[in-house]
């Protein structure tokens, strides 16, 4: 079903990525408004233990998939990736569905953000309209990805750095407010975890609410496998950049999340808000207001800017770069695999910038649809998530049962086979506790808006499966080799004429 899209047509696929432009990639994807914003909520829905361990327990799930990924990337680094995998190790339906499963989801987020900027922009400038700043940054992320793969890593790697930074200088004045050094009213201590119903508010299922939040927080971090397909050197740079996104991530978070609790109790109305338009009552604004920070407000507005800049700018390459593997595999047209003298995906690119904006105006035509359009997204990083877990399942499996010893490989995902299997177990916990008081209540128009993605990945899956009789693939007979049409890859360090397993 593949095609040798980058060798029959244009250029090819440019390995520009270094190390440090992975490791800002999954970073960058992950730290955004769910910490900025979003993060006072958990606090309030679980109590400061309850947020810290649902936080943690996501965490860690996060790292055996990411480690998954890891191990995969490094032994056949794809474009694309999970959705490659998915066709190589499980079955060409699956692969068909998550792809397009996923670019759907990056072709609706994008706009999404992008809406976002505009509403961020407004905080300085009220009374010209958001769809003026939105339209600009349409134009800023589409040029950052059209120019080459490194100008997209460049960007994201300073974009990125501004959001790590921020979060650095937050712990430290959180600190030092906790010590009575700075905010003038004597040290905090730990007095907010034991305030009234605190550590644990709201008991097992306040936990679980914000556990089921915490996955999207995290979301993104997947796309250091996408971007693998174009790193100089992926079997250094994969994992090295997913281990220390990891524990970057979660220490940020973690600690994130144990400072605005000592500073701000449970009970603080204003830690409810998820809004942007409210960025006066984001715990980090609070947190730097009680420090004496004057201009806090017009601060994280402007870091809020920066991380949905970031998520905009990342969400269009990954768009760009599914399409691409997806025309490579024989699942979309063909000319969406073409590659320019660049390196990019032109047409792919084209076609996200098309669809977003086509998703972008549908708020203006009928509000309506367009939430629906946002509802059918909002699963598709979790069957990502699940995605992963099996095809790492199949591909560790079939490794072993054609004859490979595990010493072939150049990394080892953690704690195999149990890691796969909590991942693909807590993500289909949190996909189905999503709204479960949607299903209590009946209320149908919710739970079609919770659980569109569901319906949409099974018909595709279906589509494919009924059309071309599509099967799961005998372990004995999946296609292990390390060269792909159209993405060849062969480490330095084997020779250039070695038998490919095909």
């Amino acid at each position: 079903m593949a095609t040798d899209m980058s060798h029959q047509q244009g250029g090819e696929i440019k390995r520009s990525l270094q190390s440090r432009h992975l490791s800002m990639i999954a970073l960058g994807g992950s730290i955004g408004t769910g910490l900025f914003i979003a993060s006072g909520s958990a606090i309030t829905t679980a109590g400061p233990g309850g947020a810290l361990v649902a936080y943690a327990v996501m965490g860690i799930m996060v790292y055996f998939l990411m480690t998954s990924l890891a191990e995969m990337a490094t032994y056949i680094p794809l474009s694309g990736s999970f959705a490659a995998y998915a066709t190589k190790f499980v079955s060409p339906a699956m692969g068909f569905a998550l792809g397009w499963n996923y670019w759907l989801n990056c072709a609706i987020t994008v706009p999404v953000e992008v809406t976002t900027a505009g509403l961020v922009m407004n905080f300085w400038f009220p009374h010209i309209p958001s769809w003026i700043f939105s339209a600009v940054v349409f134009a800023l992320i589409f040029l950052i990805n059209v120019l080459s793969v490194k100008s997209y890593g460049e960007t994201e790697f300073w974009l990125a750095l501004v959001k790590v930074v921020t979060v650095i200088v937050f712990l430290i004045v959180g600190v030092l407010v906790i010590l009575g050094i700075m905010g003038g009213q004597g040290p905090v201590g730990l007095e907010n975890f034991t305030y009234k119903k605190a550590p644990f508010v709201n008991g097992f299922s306040g936990i679980l609410s914000v556990f089921l939040v915490a996955g999207f927080s995290f979301q993104g971090t997947e796309m250091v496998g996408i971007a693998a397909g174009e790193s100089a050197d992926p079997e250094k740079s994969v994992p090295r950049a997913i281990h220390s996104t990891f524990w970057r991530i979660l220490l940020f978070y973690i600690c994130t999340i144990f400072v605005i609790a000592c500073i701000l109790p449970y009970t603080n109305p204003n830690l409810l808000s998820s809004d942007v338009k409210d960025i006066v009552t984001s715990p980090f604004t609070l947190v730097f207001k009680r420090a004496g920070l004057a201009a806090a407000a017009s601060v994280m507005n402007a870091v809020i800017l920066v991380a949905v800049l970031s998520s905009a700018n990342s969400w269009m390459y990954a768009s760009s770069r599914m399409l691409y593997s997806q025309a490579r595999e024989g699942y979309a047209w063909k000319i969406l695999g073409y590659i320019d003298k660049r390196g990019i995906p032109i047409y792919g690119l084209l076609s996200t910038l098309v669809i977003g904006i086509l998703v972008w105006l549908t708020q203006f035509i009928g509000p309506e649809a367009y939430n629906y359009l946002i509802g059918a997204s909002g699963l598709s990083g979790f069957i990502a998530w699940v995605g992963i877990a099996v095809s790492h399942w199949r591909f560790r499996r079939a490794f072993v049962a054609q004859g490979h010893q595990l010493s072939e490989l150049k990394y080892h995902a953690a704690l195999f086979p149990l890691g796969p299997i909590l991942a693909f177990v807590l993500c289909l916990v949190v996909i189905c506790g999503q709204n479960i008081d949607a299903f209590i209540n009946m209320d149908w128009s919710n739970i079609a808006i919770t659980y569109m993605t569901v319906p949409i990945f099974i018909i595709l899956y279906i589509y494919y499966k009924v059309k071309y009789g599509s099967k799961l693939i005998p372990l004995k007979k999946v296609d292990l080799s390390r060269r792909t049409k159209g993405e060849a890859f062969e480490p330095a360090d084997e020779p250039t004429g070695e038998k490919q397993n095909h």
